[in-house]
């Protein structure tokens, strides 16, 4: 295996389900739709910060830390994985929030409560002060004597999708399913590098529709090129393919910007759940699967092209937001 050589803790014992979406494809016209379902992961309630944590948790065990630190939101699936994953392994979990503590304790926030984590909360600053706060705790940390690790970086955190995008292209051979096309989010960069680099050392064998939620695509691709190069430099590989050549980045369905709904991705939200059985939530999986429903129905997807929509999970914050359903 390409990194046999990289601490790894296998949270995924087997693989993912990939699911053909059969009544998507009679909405849409098309002949063959299907899921990759990540928020299937057997840990914390899933997504797709589960294939990161075996890399980033695996660090923390071979350099023997005690604690680890993780950031983000109140609403964070990041957060709320990591505590799980630190559950799972015996390890302390702080988690600092950059919100204000909210009076009550729902989606992701409940869970990460109910892992056993600790939370500070540094009230709503941006991400560079967030970081700062981050490395101050760790330092003080390190003054008790303790062995922090943080959560985060963006390299060993890809890792995780290089082997997501093996086992997808694996698994749609076993099906003997001529997959073409695979719709994700782009948002930081860490899930989107790791995949398009599995994929450039298959030789590129799908077309990557990146719909972004969070940034214009020229933000997009810088982080996703600077992840990617990152990964070449780690771990000294040099996939033939470049990705750029396979790789098509999309704002149209971004509306307003991060964690914004739009029509059409409240409207993806009902109709997976009312076609399909299958729940999606406003920030991240909603904007991708309306773009595989406007494409598909429009013909952008070619309907005898196979098309599989990479669901990164996220499913707990939907119980944070149900007034966007009214």
């Amino acid at each position: 295996m390409i990194f046999d050589k990289i601490p790894r803790i296998r949270f995924l014992e087997e693989p993912t389900p990939l699911q053909q979406l059969k009544r998507i494809e009679s909405l849409t016209g098309h002949q063959s739709l299907w899921i990759k379902r990540d928020d299937n992961a057997p840990l914390g309630q899933g997504g797709n910060k589960v294939r990161s944590l075996e890399f980033w948790m695996g660090e923390a065990v071979a350099q023997s830390s005690d604690i680890i630190l993780v950031a983000g939101k109140a609403v964070s699936n990041s957060c709320r994985l990591a505590a799980a994953a630190a559950a799972k392994l015996g390890i302390e979990c702080l988690i600092l929030h950059n919100d204000h503590e909210p009076p009550n304790l729902e989606g992701n926030l409940l869970l990460s409560h109910l892992f056993g984590a600790s939370f500070e909360y540094i009230g709503p600053v941006d991400e560079e002060k967030r970081a700062t706060a981050v490395r101050l705790a760790a330092k003080r940390l390190r003054r008790l004597g303790r062995r922090p690790y943080v959560i985060g970086d963006e390299v060993t955190g890809s890792f995780g999708y290089v082997m997501g995008a093996l086992e997808l292209h694996q698994q749609a051979n076993e099906k003997q399913i001529a997959l073409k096309h695979v719709l994700m989010p782009g948002s930081m960069g860490t899930t989107e590098a790791g995949f398009l680099f599995g994929c450039a050392l298959l030789g590129g064998p799908f077309i990557v529709h990146l719909i972004s939620v969070e940034y214009k695509v020229e933000e997009l691709k810088e982080r996703v090129a600077a992840i990617y190069h990152g990964i070449q430099e780690r771990t000294e590989l040099q996939p033939s393919a470049e990705y750029l050549k396979w790789t098509r980045f999309y704002e149209d369905y971004l509306g307003s910007g991060y964690d914004q709904p739009t029509p059409s991705s409240l409207k993806a939200i009902r109709t997976f759940g009312s076609r399909e059985g299958l729940l999606l939530e406003n920030t991240y999986t909603s904007k991708p699967a309306a773009a595989l429903l406007d494409m598909a129905s429009r013909g952008e997807l070619p309907s005898d092209e196979s098309a599989c929509l990479l669901h990164t999970g996220g499913i707990p914050a939907l119980f944070s937001q149900e007034m966007i359903l009214k």
